[in-house]
C-alpha cells in the first residue's frame, strides 16, 4: 500500500501532523490512543480527550506539534484536526479545503456529514501574554 506521506498543518499557535500507523521504531512518540472505527467519526469521550489534551498541550507549550495517526491518515486523523481548528475558530469547511490540498482523498460522506453538524463549543480559542485573542491565519 503507498501512503501518503506525513502533512503538517499549522493555525495559530497549534501544529499537528498528520500521518499514517506509528511504527514500532515511533511508538514511542505517540502518548495517547484513542481509537474509533474505520470511516466512523468519534465518540463524543474521544472528541472531549482529544480537545482536552490539545488545549494542555498547545496552552502549556505553544507552537509545539501534536503527530495524530490512523491507519491510512486520510480519515480518523484528519477529522480530529478539523475537530481542533473548528475549536481554535476556523469555519469547517476552511478547515476541510485546507486539509484535502494537503491530503487528497481525506474524509468519507459519514466523516463529512458529521464535520458538517459538529458545534463548536471555541475551546480551544487561545490568548497571547496581552490576553487577547491571537487572530492568524491557517498556513
Amino acid at each position: 500500500m503507498n501512503l501518503p506521506a506525513p502533512v503538517e498543518v499549522t493555525y495559530k499557535n497549534m501544529r499537528f501532523l498528520i500521518t499514517h500507523n506509528p511504527t514500532n521504531a515511533t511508538l514511542n512518540k505517540f502518548i495517547e490512543d484513542w481509537p474509533f472505527d474505520d470511516g466512523a467519526p468519534p465518540s463524543n469521550q474521544v472528541v472531549d480527550d482529544w480537545l482536552r489534551l490539545v488545549k494542555i498541550k498547545f496552552g502549556e507549550e505553544p507552537g509545539c506539534c501534536i503527530a495524530v495517526h490512523c491507519v491510512a491518515g486520510l480519515g480518523r486523523a484528519p477529522v480530529l484536526v478539523v475537530l481542533a481548528l473548528n475549536e481554535g475558530g476556523v469555519k469547517y469547511e476552511d478547515a476541510l479545503q485546507f486539509i484535502r490540498q494537503k491530503r487528497h482523498g481525506a474524509f468519507n460522506s459519514k466523516q463529512l456529514l458529521y464535520l458538517e453538524k459538529y458545534h463548536p463549543k471555541m475551546q480551544l480559542r487561545f490568548k497571547d501574554s496581552n490576553g487577547h485573542r491571537n487572530n492568524c491565519c491557517i498556513q
